[in-house]
């Protein structure tokens, strides 16, 4: 490090000066020195930006926090970087020097984010590590028994100016550079990244937290210096009632006090772990025998939690959008009234979205911005009273499961109305691969209209854009999945696709990133994604987009598509009969998820097309047993030539192939089927499941 002599000498003048001369009458006796701490970094830790800095940054923060025990310095310079060949190196500045005299007990660094200009990581970025170490032993130098904190970098959103161009990579690269520095240099790694992620409305430029922001970082400094988190406590799936994964290792967590010990009982057994430094703990169980009840019991020396009713069985999430969310009170009838009976093997987590006001109040957008927007949930078993306020889809879905495996079954219901497939997104993932939807999302085309207006009209009383919104990238699963807190669950049901007909291209980026971006998150990458193909409704774009989710299952492993084209309205996005639906959902999971060969789980998906003459001939998977549905002749079928112009066809079952014929096309290259917006297509299977809607042209 340069040195700073004379600087050096004065801050010392300035830190000694209150020392009695000689002569002067005896002090009283002193108290307990209070622990220092020094927050070193740029101008996130000095609080620029923040109004009245001096009391609400950070460290301010952070001192009335942590009490009169303590006394903390903001050693924060605006524009710093760590790197020593940076364009404002940290350690030639005066808050350099004054924090090394400051000998502090405790030093906290979150340097790095200056490092990502374009004038400092591609030139001086092999130096970071070397710098940051010495930087540390600066620190150790004036005090050799400091405890150094390292802190993950803090967000840089989407909005800066040179997030794509650079800072977005180099970012990513700076923090596993911090990593390494904290392992291999015995520092203690802090994250003040992923708390304040999740809230880019805190970060108003995009860059520097304001002074709500700032209290979170301060709260993880307090919790990591004191080792207090609240004591122990688990996610909010974690109730009496509860459905556990059965049949495979069975991993359980939650948070503690720091160092804490942590037993976990279960059936007979025991685990025993440790509360790591950030209070974070889990425990893996051997795999739970089907049945029940169980009592889980988790404690440590201050607490215990005890879950009585717990059943091992399945467990699948079930989400999506309103046809997901769709209640059984509104179904037919006759789907109604199959729904009777209780079943107390048939567990129910329903997590419903609040405030669907039409026009939201100021405390109301101060809720959702804060990521209050599902009401507290707990399990409950299946009676005809909480299921007819339960997804029907979902109940269906389970409902089958429960008759075939004769095991438990927990269904838990996140889906929201009117959600875009982005709002289930992670953020890192459309930051890396679909950033362009993240910009001004209530003005950005890759935003389906009406999703933007039923924004817009909700929060029509404030004219601040930053408030958040359940339908904005990002927020759902931010406030749907993240506090899921990976509970383990078998696999997904899915249904949505409503919000996004509008761009198909765009939603084939989406889905392949939203499946991508759960299975990452419950580190399990073939983790079943069943997913419902839209029914019918007079909307143009629905044909291409049926067909496209068609194609989608080919793409993405692990997979299956329910087929509804047979169970829309033509007129209402939300058909009333859904037992299909469920049901069909189930048969994908039976039949891939639980080897029941038997079990056929889709209609007729188009696999070949070929041409003999002037037919066309289609073959199908799944396709045993062709027929029409309703006895009559095969509707629907068009083809067209070389030209491109189809038209409609006349089609027969031709042994386990269709043939298409028609009188204006001499020799086929395409073939359409059910290429309606709502269409009366009739072919199935000979379990009498539908075939999918698709469009195909003869392979060159």
């Amino acid at each position: 490090m340069k040195k700073l002599p004379l600087l050096l000498a004065l801050v010392l003048f300035c830190v000694t000066a209150a020392v009695p001369a000689a002569g002067a009458a005896p002090a009283a006796p002193a108290a307990r020195r209070p622990v220092k701490v020094a927050c070193v970094g740029n101008s996130i830790t000095y609080g620029y930006g923040i109004a009245g800095r001096e009391t609400r940054s950070y460290p301010a923060q952070l001192q009335r926090m942590l009490g009169d025990g303590y006394l903390v310095g903001n050693f924060g310079k605006s524009g710093a970087t760590l790197l020593r060949r940076g364009h404002r190196p940290y350690n030639e500045q005066p808050e350099c020097a004054e924090a090394l005299a400051f000998a502090a007990d405790i030093v906290v660094i979150h340097l790095g984010i200056n490092d990502t200009d374009p004038r400092d990581w591609p030139h001086y970025g092999d130096e970071f590590i070397a710098d940051y170490r010495a930087l540390i032993d600066a620190f150790r130098e004036a005090n050799p028994s400091c405890r150094v904190l390292v802190a993950r970098l803090s967000p840089i959103s989407h909005r800066h100016h040179r997030f794509e161009s650079g800072t977005r990579d180099w970012h990513a690269e700076i923090q596993r550079c911090i990593e390494r520095v904290a392992e291999h240099a015995g520092a203690q790694l802090i994250d003040f990244h992923a708390p304040l992620y999740a809230h880019p409305r805190l970060m108003p430029d995009g860059l520097h937290p304001d002074a709500e922001g700032a209290a979170i970082l301060a709260d993880v400094v307090r919790g990591t210096i004191t080792g207090d988190y609240g004591g122990l406590r688990m996610g909010p799936l974690y109730t009496d009632g509860m459905v556990l994964q059965h049949g495979r290792p069975l991993p359980l967590r939650g948070m503690a006090d720091a160092g804490e010990r942590v037993e976990v009982r279960v059936a007979g057994q025991r685990c025993r772990t440790t509360a790591a430094s950030d209070g974070r703990w889990e425990v893996l169980l051997e795999p739970l025998a089907a049945g029940g009840p169980y009592t889980l019991r988790v404690a440590t020396p201050k607490r215990e939690l005890v879950f009585r009713d717990v059943l091992a069985g399945e467990v699948w999430l079930c989400s999506g959008q309103s046809n997901m969310e769709f209640r059984l009170r509104y179904n037919a009838p006759s789907e109604r009234d199959a729904a009777a009976e209780s079943d107390d093997g048939l567990r129910l987590f329903d997590m419903k979205g609040d405030w669907r006001t039409p026009v939201w109040e100021q405390e109301v957008i101060d809720s959702i911005d804060r990521h209050h927007f599902y009401r507290p949930a707990r399990w409950a078993a299946a009676t005809p009273e909480r299921v007819r306020e339960f997804s029907a889809v979902a109940y269906f879905f389970g409902r089958r499961l429960r008759d075939s495996l004769q095991v438990p079954v927990g269904l838990v219901c996140n889906a929201v109305g009117g959600s875009p497939a982005e709002a289930w997104v992670d953020r890192a993932t459309l930051e890396r691969d679909f950033p362009a939807i993240l910009r001004d999302w209530r003005r950005n085309d890759f935003v389906q209209e009406w999703v933007r207006g039923a924004a817009d009209s909700r929060m029509a009383r404030s004219d601040d854009r930053s408030h958040r919104h359940p339908f904005e990238p990002c927020y759902l699963f931010e406030t749907g999945i993240r506090p899921l807190d990976r509970f383990p669950v078998r696999g997904v049901v899915w249904y949505q696709g409503e919000s996004n007909a509008h761009n198909i291209e765009a939603h084939e980026r989406l889905f392949g990133l939203l499946v991508a971006s759960w299975r990452s998150y419950w580190r399990d990458p073939e983790l079943p994604f069943y997913y419902v193909q839209l029914s019918s409704l007079d909307r143009p774009s629905w044909p291409r987009f049926r067909d496209s989710q068609r194609r989608l299952l080919g793409r993405i492993p692990h997979t299956g598509m329910a087929v509804c084209s047979d169970r829309g309205d033509s007129l209402d996005v939300h058909p009333t009969r859904k037992r299909d639906v469920g049901e069909r959902l189930a048969a994908w999971a039976l039949h891939e998820s639980y080897d029941r060969r038997h079990v056929t789980p889709s209609g007729p998906l188009f696999r070949a097309l070929e041409v003999e003459g002037d037919t066309a001939y289609v073959s199908f998977d799944w396709g045993e047993g062709l027929r029409a549905s309703d006895g009559g002749p095969l509707r629907t079928f068009e083809a067209a030539g070389a030209d491109g112009l189809f038209h409609p066809a006349e089609a027969a079952v031709a042994g386990d192939r269709v043939a298409v014929r028609s009188e204006r096309v001499a020799r086929p290259v395409a073939v359409r089927y059910g290429w309606q917006p709502f269409t009366r297509a009739n072919l199935v299977n000979g379990d009498g499941l539908p075939a999918s809607t698709f469009r195909a042209e003869v392979e060159d």
